[in-house]
């Protein structure tokens, strides 16, 4: 990466660390950006929220997580020119929350999810992030103009499969789930009901091969389940029909949809010809190029956690 371009990311990361609002309980008073802290775990954890215009306590809005990828942060997953949320969020009319990992630093930076098999520090340290999204949830959940009916997670790499541990250990709060990226290496998952889940991830993805095991650069991470192996998964925990309808057939992409699940929940698998690990639609982060254009992820996100 150039130094002027190593400087503009890192005053974009400045401003997105510094926004409009800044408290401890978790209130929200209305349109924009927060960040909120407190103690979990023995750490302190941290948070943003995006809300949009439009924004009322008698107009309930539904709410999306989003999960940054390992080695990443809140203020990377919320800047708009690698994953779009902001400004979906904006136009579609949701809230937007974006929880940062388990980091050793006191800023959050190079954060990871206790994932299962997977990653890094909040792995090895056994991090309770189930526990750290469930307080979130909570103290969302009494904010008027929430809809606590309509909890969705979605996730980039590490974060997608945190995503799927939270389908498989909060059925209850997340309607849906979308991983990008990153397949379900839980250790162990029993629902309590359905969770209607969307995979989308590149067939030459580098790191988290798409039919399993681990990418040159990522070997030292974990062996990751494949994503027919995670696809089929949820097909089964579902109770879908076992052959999927192709919904989407068009050049550098493809999209099945597994119906018939039980609770009207569905699994939904896209991918992309090319692009890598990264998320189709947008740039990577650290100046490593863009994702396939094949497909929006966060356009396909929403369109699948609107219906559910």
């Amino acid at each position: 990466m150039s130094l002027v371009r190593w400087m503009a990311l890192l005053a974009t990361t400045m401003a997105l660390a510094a926004p409009a609002h800044a408290a401890g309980d978790g209130a929200i008073k209305g349109p924009g950006d927060y960040t909120f802290s407190f103690e979990h775990g023995g750490k302190t954890r941290h948070y943003r929220v995006h809300v949009p215009p439009g924004f009322s306590a008698d107009k309930p809005m539904p709410v999306v997580f989003s999960l940054h990828g390992g080695g990443g942060s809140m203020d990377f997953q919320a800047d708009d020119r690698f994953y779009g949320q902001v400004s979906k969020a904006d136009a579609a009319g949701y809230v937007a929350v974006f929880p940062n990992g388990y980091s050793r630093f006191r800023g959050g930076r190079l954060a990871t999810w206790n994932a299962g098999h997977c990653c890094g520090l909040a792995r090895d340290e056994n991090a309770d992030d189930v526990g750290f999204i469930r307080e979130i949830v909570k103290r969302l959940s009494m904010q008027p103009g929430i809809d606590a009916k309509r909890f969705y997670a979605s996730g980039m790499s590490n974060g997608a499969m945190m995503s799927y541990r939270l389908a498989c250990e909060m059925p209850e709060t997340f309607r849906a789930i979308a991983a990008v990226a990153g397949t379900d290496n839980t250790r162990s998952c029993q629902p309590s009901s359905p969770v209607s889940v969307l995979h989308i991830h590149a067939r030459d993805d580098e790191l988290e091969l798409f039919d399993g095991g681990a990418g040159r650069k990522s070997r030292a991470v974990t062996s990751f389940v494949s994503v027919p192996d995670s696809v089929a998964k949820w097909v089964q925990l579902n109770g879908c029909q076992p052959q999927p309808t192709r919904v989407l057939d068009k050049p550098g992409a493809m999209c099945e949809a597994y119906t018939g699940c039980r609770g009207g929940a569905e699994v939904k698998l896209c991918v992309t010809e090319t692009g890598g690990h990264s998320w189709p639609g947008g740039e990577k982060p650290r100046g490593r190029g863009k994702g396939s254009t094949a497909i929006s992820a966060t356009d396909v996100i929403w369109d699948f956690f609107s219906t559910r």
